[in-house]
């Protein structure tokens, strides 16, 4: 016979964006691991920008993801940019930018122009 008020585990919530590892830490993990790692990291930005300078996104060749460089507007594309770096160990310096007016346009509450550089991590 089972009890109809058993006691329920209650589920964690998810940690706060803040509480979560850095890129950083994430990286040496994975380098640890033998995945081969990028480092995508804020540069400069200018105008609006929804991440500061300083944020970064570690990837692995299989394209999972820690961190973030734009709050999602272009993180796909720094995603794929990263995956190439990966693939030929060249360091890129990306720009995006949008003009405020084109950036509701399109979505984009940010506007501004962001700076992002990658570099593949050797372990």
């Amino acid at each position: 016979m089972t009890s109809q008020n058993a006691e329920k585990t209650p589920t964690p919530a998810p940690a706060p964006l803040d509480a979560r590892l850095d890129p950083l830490q994430v990286a040496e993990r994975w380098l640890q691991e033998g995945r081969i790692v990028a480092l995508a990291t804020v540069i400069a930005t200018w105008g609006s920008s929804p991440r500061p300078v300083g944020s970064r996104l570690v990837i692995d060749q299989d394209g999972c993801f820690e961190g973030s460089v734009s709050g999602g507007c272009i993180e796909g594309a720094v995603v794929a940019e990263s995956i190439e770096t990966i693939r030929d160990g060249r360091p890129r310096t990306l720009d995006y930018g949008v003009s405020n007016e084109r950036a509701w346009e399109v979505g984009l509450t940010c506007g501004g122009r962001v700076q992002i550089h990658i570099e593949r991590i050797e372990g």
